[in-house]
């Protein structure tokens, strides 16, 4: 994913249209100068309406498209015809969107299926004609209703990446180069804090043509649930992983307290996420000798831990193997 390309939020203003109104049309024909009531029925005002789209893996659209209006119904007609409904306007969404309103911060819709629909301003009723009134002891109403008006709203539509791993981690922890060695993927990779901007995404194969995709979730540092470093912007991606997989180098100090550390953010953004399955992997593990290992691996915390290398590939099989075995587990 391209840092130019990749947005994960933005505030849009939706309006959807006006109901046509009803007509007051009365039939006039040759031999029938003073027929009864004919008008029709208002047309429905276009609805603004959330789609999701498995193709799509960006907000970028919306950028430029922020005010998004749908048609006005148009009037009823003589012989009890319907007015055209409003053209509805749709706004496709990769999976994983959610919708909440700006002001009030009520969450309307999250989207996680292809073709999964949410009417995020629905559009007015048609007024309906003259013809609806009639009735016995009035046999010639010379009214009708106007339609109903459209609704308008600012909307945030937020993008939380949909993967079945998320890598979890310090800046320089070593997510990126995992990704780039288990999968096609090819982050920006480079020996400085926050060298990953924007979540990248990849494909991890597994056997018999079995594969789970990956998330690399820009590094996590102390403080970010309170808006440090790269703070709130992309803690919301990892809501939507189904496995956590923890990443501390070897070279760390305190690895169960770096791995404490972490998981305290990420419970500080939101609790929920301490239900979600977790893995630790021990990266730049091509530093340790076995005797080293085995010291450390006695202060791990107690969740599945292997220790890796993408360098030398040490640890990747059994990483993958850990990462589908918990995968199943946690479905």
């Amino acid at each position: 994913m391209s840092g130019s390309n990749f947005v994960d939020y933005v505030k849009i203003y939706c309006r959807s249209g006006n109901g046509g109104p009803g007509s007051r049309h009365f039939r006039r024909e040759k031999f029938e100068p003073n027929g009864g009531p004919d008008g029709g029925d208002g047309g429905r005002g276009g609805h603004v309406i959330l789609r999701g789209n498995a193709q799509m893996w960006t907000l970028l659209h919306l950028r430029y498209a922020r005010h998004l209006m749908a048609g006005h119904g148009e009037s009823g007609g003589k012989q009890t015809s319907t007015g055209a409904s409003g053209k509805d306007v749709y706004i496709d969404v990769p999976l994983g969107t959610v919708a909440t309103h700006s002001e009030t911060g009520e969450r309307l819709a999250e989207i996680s299926e292809d073709g999964e629909t949410f009417i995020l301003a629905k559009g007015g009723r048609g007024g309906l004609g003259n013809d609806n009134f009639k009735t016995s002891t009035n046999q010639a109403p010379s009214y009708a209703q106007p339609g109903e008006p459209f609704e308008e709203s600012w909307i945030v539509i937020e993008l939380k990446l949909l993967a079945d791993v998320g890598l979890v981690g310090f800046p320089n922890a070593g997510k990126s180069t995992l990704l780039s060695v288990v999968s096609a993927a090819k982050p920006e990779i480079a020996d400085y804090p926050f060298t990953t901007l924007t979540p990248n995404l990849g494909l991890v194969s597994y056997y018999d043509s079995k594969s789970f995709v990956m998330a690399d979730i820009p590094g996590i540092i102390e403080g970010a649930s309170e808006g440090k470093g790269l703070g709130l912007r992309f803690l919301r991606h990892i809501e939507r992983n189904s496995v956590l997989l923890f990443m501390v180098p070897a070279d760390s100090n305190d690895i169960n307290k770096d791995y404490e550390i972490l998981l305290g953010e990420l419970t500080a953004y939101n609790p929920e996420l301490l239900d979600k399955e977790r893995v630790l992997a021990v990266s730049k593990s091509d530093m340790l000798d076995d005797e080293l290992k085995s010291e450390i691996r006695t202060q791990l915390p107690a969740i599945p831990s292997i220790f890796i290398s993408s360098i030398t590939g040490e640890g990747i099989k059994e990483l993958k193997d850990v990462l589908w075995k918990t995968l199943n587990q946690s479905l």
